[in-house]
């Protein structure tokens, strides 16, 4: 093992790798994205269920994941090794849906929190004072709040109120084996619930058991406080409701009370007779029809210090396993294969062929272990293995799992092994987050182009005069014979927000356009023309505002030449009738050359001239304000991706430091390993 000086160091940089693996984002879908997306959930389920925890707590048992393709016979093979059924096993497939985690009840401690497989929330069975197995789901909270339903042990929860506020014996019970200790206190509006366990604060939802469901009431949401800290609630799922759960730090999860809902479980049994330092876990399938089972099963793999892959006679060459297998010895796993249901009369032959091509996958090293064609009854009747058949097996699993330098070696075999893959996993999901930027780069810079041609047309147009024409012109041809100058402003505020409505649209359909050629763009793309909804009304505001702007700079300039007198006709003269010749001036280009003439003619040349300019700067604002927002609206989908820029920087960075972390560990071990060499060569030379 590592000196403790070093492992602190190293645990560090490793959450701050997974906090830079989280927050990295591949949601384009360009080539090798769904590949990133698959390596950086694979690679967060081995930092959260294993290579953390464990590097946490490398004096944990060890978990021997019993894995394998459907029908291979896991369950019987799981409960052969325990020595009783502790797993369902069957015809019907998939059979396993739940998975099943059997220790020895002196390392419950290490099972029952989230210290592994976190994100499955935990149902224990205690074990009957009878003998009997009883069945797999749970009342929660009913009547007097004890659980224990036709046979049926608790979950890990307390007892709850129920109708008479008495708290539940078996919750009691699981409270006094975790935490060496009195039973919590009884909850409070327990709302026919049940309560956690270890003095918790919280509310369950109780309900009756759903013969229907593998679980009918798991746990519900619950703040808690015990020996352990604040408590961690956990879902309800299957049945009517949940039992609330108050033993663990964590944050709460709010049950559910739908039928089959709620967080996925991880059932925990305990057997004496299983040594130990050892836990076994019976996976779902593999290859299961259903998603969710096959993604659960890779997820407890990644868990796994040993995993144990069963196949049979009749399956040993499938592609699944095979894929599994070359992926766990990339990682350099601890692995050990079970080559099971092999018919007596092809052992030989069978047990030959498969050997061969583990030793040409590079696998020859691999523990293998053949278990022969058996009839359910040569267990003695109770759908298990004879002793004999797993015997082999099983002293492997014990061996490693009680010496202690066998079970260092094979958890931090697997550990290293991770940590290592990660010198190649780490760039190729950096270069993916770089993909991800350059392409959210090269998409925004298609909408900037369009955007920024638009904004020169509208300058071009508008010194042209383009806005006065139309309904703008007539208003300004009548203006000299007593027209009005609120109908010019209107109609010249109108060809103004026209003027930008159809640049926006060029601009949307160029930037649409080159969005459509480019791959990158296929789930954003019609997000796009939702932003270009309502461009118009809104435009319309941000000119409507610029003219009240406008109106206001000129009742300025007109009172300013009102008290110098500077035109001719300065005393008499209206704000609107300046307004609406600054517009016209703005607005009109050489169509308009009149209007500045006017306006000094009013106000007097230096103050015209100081107005246009004015009024020439509030123009381009307004201008480049209304084009901005409309090119924000349609950048805003690409911000919503969450491509961070730095994203491929971090997840480099963060490697660098994890390397030089286990640099320094393994030079420490060398130093440590050197002098206790010379220290045990200078008591051979001494003695």
């Amino acid at each position: 093992m590592a000196t403790l000086d070093v492992r602190p160091r190293l645990l560090d940089a490793l959450s701050v790798l997974r906090d830079r693996v989280d927050a990295a984002r591949f949601p384009l879908p360009l080539r090798g994205a769904a590949r990133a997306r698959r390596n950086r959930a694979e690679l967060l389920a081995q930092l959260d269920d294993y290579v953390i925890p464990r590097l946490r707590s490398p004096q944990a048992p060890l978990l021997a994941v019993i894995g394998g393709s459907t029908g291979a016979g896991k369950s019987t093979l799981v409960n052969s090794l325990v020595g009783r059924r502790v797993s369902e096993a069957g015809v019907l497939r998939p059979t396993t849906r739940t998975p099943v985690l059997v220790c020895h009840p002196d390392d419950l401690r290490w099972f029952a929190g989230p210290r592994v497989l976190p994100q499955l929330a935990r149902m224990w069975v205690p074990e009957q004072d009878d003998g009997g197995e009883g069945e797999y789901a749970a009342g929660a909270g009913l009547g007097r709040g004890e659980f224990g339903v036709r046979g049926v042990g608790g979950v890990m929860a307390g007892g709850g109120r129920g109708a008479t506020g008495v708290q539940g014996a078996p919750g009691r019970r699981m409270t006094e084996e975790l935490h060496g200790g009195e039973g919590g206190r009884p909850g409070r509006e327990g709302h026919g619930g049940a309560r956690g366990a270890g003095e918790e604060r919280g509310r369950g939802v109780g309900g009756e058991a759903d013969e229907a469901s593998e679980v009918s009431a798991v746990y519900g949401g619950g703040e808690a406080e015990g020996p352990f800290g604040a408590g961690y609630g956990y879902a309800g799922g299957g049945g009517a409701g949940g039992g609330g759960f108050g033993a663990y730090d964590g944050a709460g999860v709010a049950g559910s009370g739908a039928a089959g809902s709620g967080m996925l479980t991880v059932r925990i049994e305990t057997e004496p007779a299983l040594p130990s330092g050892l836990a076994l876990l019976d996976a779902p399938d593999i290859d299961s029809l259903v998603a969710r089972n096959r993604e659960l099963a890779a997820e407890l793999i990644c868990a796994a210090d040993v995993w144990v892959l069963v196949t049979t006679a009749a399956r040993y060459a499938d592609a699944v396993p095979w894929h599994l297998l070359r992926t766990a010895k990339e990682y350099d796993v601890t692995l050990v294969t079970v080559l099971d249901r092999v018919p007596h009369q092809i052992a030989t032959d069978i047990s030959g062929r498969y050997a061969e091509l583990l030793q040409r996958a590079g696998l020859g090293h691999v523990p293998r272990f053949t278990i022969p064609e058996l009839p359910e009854s040569a267990g003695g009747g109770r759908g298990l293995l004879p002793a004999t058949a797993v015997a082999a097996l099983r002293d492997w699993l014990e061996r490693h799992a009680q010496d202690p330098v066998a079970r260092v070696a094979a958890a931090e075999r697997t550990a290293t092994g991770v940590i290592a893959s990660l010198r190649s996993r780490l760039p190729a999901l950096a270069g993916a987050a770089a993909a991800q930027h350059a392409a959210a780069l090269r998409l925004a810079g298609r909408v900037e182009e369009a955007y920024e041609r638009a904004a020169e047309r509208v300058r071009q147009e508008v010194a042209a005069g383009e806005v006065l024409s139309g309904d703008a012109r007539a208003h300004w041809r009548d203006h000299g014979l007593d027209g009005r100058s609120d109908e010019l402003l209107d109609a010249l505020t109108h060809g103004l927000t026209s003027l930008l409505t159809c640049a926006v649209e060029e601009a949307d359909e160029r930037s649409a356009d080159a969005w459509r050629r480019d791959p990158a763009a296929a789930e954003v793309a019609l997000t796009t023309a939702e932003g270009a909804a309502g461009a118009g009304g809104r435009l319309g505001v941000i000119v409507r505002r610029w003219r009240r702007c406008l109106e206001e700079l000129a009742e300025e300039e007109t009172r300013a030449a009102r008290a110098g007198q500077a035109g001719e006709r300065a005393g008499s003269v209206e704000p609107e009738e300046s307004a609406a010749l600054l517009a016209t001036a703005l607005l009109g280009g050489r169509r308009a050359r009149t209007a500045g003439e006017n306006l000094a003619d009013l106000l007097g040349a230096q103050s015209a001239l100081r107005l246009c300019d004015r009024g020439s700067r509030l123009l381009a604002t307004y201008l480049e304000r209304a084009l901005h927002g409309e090119r924000e609206r349609r950048l805003a989908p690409l911000d919503q991706l969450t491509v961070p820029l730095d994203q491929q920087a971090e997840l480099i960075a963060a490697l660098s430091v994890v390397q030089r972390e286990k640099q320094r560990e393994q030079e420490k071990e060398e130093e440590t390993a050197m002098a206790r060499e010379m220290a045990m060569g200078k008591e051979g030379v001494s003695g």
